[in-house]
């Protein structure tokens, strides 16, 4: 017994020993929309922070989980109705509906790194819905009093990191929802990202 928790041991260090575990944080600033419905949807700026862990199994591929805060919606003009939001009773027509829609996002990005400074990342996504108004001539309402969100949403990401030095780096990422983002309509997330992070 006493064998085999030695060589247990002396494997677990050797596996740390060729692994590398890094963490950081990262903020940024993102585009916005919803698609999938055919509707005039329109970019909305909002932002994400958020943290991460990179494991690197090799000089090559890691797996890198995040937990990123992120406010995201999108923008429309609409005329008379929206997915029963009667715009034309709010005193709301022909004027821009903003969606505020904030979801704590947990992406799983598996890595590959093209070179040592840069790498080709893309994974799946499971995000959290925790906020939700709709503004319009500059008053804010809840958005679930009209159209209710999902508490879940589900993508794909894909994007790339660049190291600028071995802890600095910048990331432009795409993020596709695959599942609708309301009970009705077909709306899914849309989710345009540039940030920069910082590993320790």
């Amino acid at each position: 017994m006493k064998k085999l928790f030695l060589a247990l041991s002396a494997a677990l260090i050797s596996m740390g020993a060729m692994a590398q575990v890094e963490f950081g944080v990262k903020a940024g600033f993102d585009l916005t929309n919803f698609w999938g419905e055919d509707l005039p949807h329109g970019m909305k700026p909002s932002y994400q922070a958020g943290l991460f862990m990179e494991y690197h199994f090799n000089d090559k591929v890691s797996i890198a989980p995040e937990v990123v805060f992120a406010s995201q919606g999108g923008k429309f003009k609409i005329g008379k109705d929206l997915f029963g939001i009667n715009v034309e009773a709010m005193g709301w027509k022909d004027s821009d509906l903003t969606f505020n829609t904030n979801y704590v996002n947990v992406p799983v990005m598996f890595k590959y790194y093209a070179t040592p400074s840069l790498s080709i990342d893309l994974g799946p996504q499971v995000g959290f819905n925790v906020y939700n108004k709709v503004s319009a001539e500059g008053k804010s309402f809840d958005l679930n009093d009209f159209i209710k969100a999902k508490t879940v949403d589900f993508g794909v990401g894909l994007g790339a990191t660049y190291h600028v030095t071995e802890n600095l780096f910048v990331q432009g990422r795409y993020t596709m929802g695959l599942t609708k983002a309301f009970d009705q309509g077909d709306m899914r997330n849309g989710n345009l990202q540039f940030a920069l992070g910082y590993e320790f």
